[in-house]
């Protein structure tokens, strides 16, 4: 009787030891986790950023002259940290970009003229830019140092040149142009097609005064090209999103021109305006436009903590970027199919009772579109659905589904005023008047 009362003693101990071990082992693996994953980092710096995605992928020590850094920073949470001394932004979507720059290229006697827009930074300041030459097309480039405008010389005459503009911020690179070549000729003639954001063209010379536009929109979509805010070209995108096209016959002289899509619900993308000074024959090649995307909501009002679907097309098989604006901006990714069409359903749950508008930009291997329209959307009590199929196309400059007095005092603002906004001209004729009005109580719905 004693021998079985000494085994289950022994074998209760070695069950109780067995309990002990685990929460020994257990205690001490949380404690690992806790301090290893989430520990705080020892930093000591007068000033610092921590930009990237993710610092460290495993636990240990890094040091410099200014600061030391312990453990790692894993995407826990996205957000912004900040003090007197560093500021930490945590998460993926808050490494900073920029938008490409679109590339315009002017070829003359052994020599070409080069400017390109400003390529606009998400949580950096563009500092300075460089130049990529090459003699054959997708390089390798010889980057120089650069601002627009700039004229490569010592060029040889027919032979065709590739370009490329990247945008940095304080050595950081963020974006790059598409390429854009151009062939120099004697005489001042000639030129190339348009880079476009991936495609290509056949070099060509020409003695004609114009110029090429090619770049990015959505598949099988319409492009409208204003030249002074009158409508002086439109062409098809092809299945691979690519356009382009062709316009000639102009005087030599300073252009402002604008480049706007047409998704395949009738949606218009925010135009894209640039300068560009024209040469007397020849065919300057603006290479790398990438349209920003058109975006739609299926609610105006959105009960707080439902989803509201945030949609629209852009360039196929790209990745977007959708903003959500609050007292907190928030970002969320996705991706377009093969249509150009991308959706996500955004949880309202994150925002505060009120107003708040939602934008996107596109990537697209290495080329950034800006951030195309805002559309205003209210998280309150109710779910009230916009009507897909009575969208207004025209006349809501606000975006906001309706056709109504905001959209008529925004008209009446631009009034035969010189320069109106191409989504406020109506009629493309370069000024807001009756004929205007006229077609915005057309699509009326008060």
């Amino acid at each position: 009787m004693n021998f079985f009362r000494t085994k289950i003693k022994k074998h209760h101990n070695k069950k109780l030891e067995n309990i002990v071990l685990f929460f020994k082992t257990s205690l001490f693996i949380t404690f690992c986790l806790v301090f290893f994953s989430f520990a705080n980092a020892n930093l000591t710096s007068t000033n610092f950023n921590l930009e990237n995605p993710v610092n460290i992928i495993e636990g240990g020590e890094s040091s410099s002259t200014s600061f030391k850094y312990f453990s790692n920073t894993g995407q826990i949470s996205g957000g912004q940290g900040t003090s007197t001394s560093f500021m930490q932004n945590v998460g993926f979507m808050y490494f900073p970009t920029a938008s490409s720059p679109v590339l315009s290229a002017t070829p003359g006697n052994t020599q070409v003229t080069l400017s390109w827009t400003s390529a606009v930074g998400i949580l950096a300041t563009i500092t300075s830019y460089e130049l990529g030459i090459s003699t054959v097309s997708g390089g390798p480039y010889t980057y120089v140092s650069a601002t627009s405008p700039t004229i490569k010389t010592s060029l040889t005459n027919s032979t065709p040149y590739f370009f490329k503009v990247r945008s940095y911020a304080t050595g950081l690179l963020l974006s790059e142009s598409g390429e854009t070549p151009a062939t120099p000729v004697s005489g001042g003639g000639g030129g190339g097609g348009g880079g476009g954001g991936g495609g290509s063209m056949p070099i060509i010379s020409s003695t004609i005064t114009g110029v090429t536009f090619s770049g990015r929109a959505y598949p099988l979509s319409k492009v409208t090209i204003l030249k002074d805010g009158q409508l002086a070209l439109s062409t098809i995108a092809g299945p691979d999103s690519n356009f382009i096209g062709t316009l000639s016959g102009l005087s030599s002289g300073n252009y402002t021109f604008s480049v706007y899509g047409t998704d395949n619900n009738n949606v218009r993308s925010g135009s894209f305006t640039f300068q560009v000074s024209i040469t007397s024959g020849v065919t300057t090649q603006i290479g790398g436009i990438f349209i920003a995307p058109t975006i739609s909501v299926d609610k105006s009002e959105v009960k707080k903590g439902d989803n509201i679907a945030i949609f629209g097309q852009s360039s196929s098989s790209s990745q977007i970027v959708i903003s959500v604006n609050s007292p907190q901006e928030f970002f969320k990714n996705t991706n377009s199919d093969a249509n150009g069409i991308y959706l996500h359903n955004f949880d309202t749950s994150v925002l505060e009772m009120g107003q708040h508008s939602t934008r996107s930009k596109s990537l697209k291997n290495t080329e950034i579109s800006s951030f195309g329209d805002t559309v205003a959307f209210k998280v309150g009590t109710e779910n009230v659905l916009i009507d897909q199929t009575k969208k207004v196309s025209k006349g809501d400059f606000n975006n906001d589904g309706k056709a109504n007095l905001i959209d008529f005092s925004i008209a009446a603002f631009w009034y035969k005023k010189s320069n109106p906004p191409a989504k406020v001209d109506l009629n493309n004729d370069g000024i807001v008047n009756l004929i205007d009005f006229s077609i915005m109580a057309f699509y009326w719905t008060g």
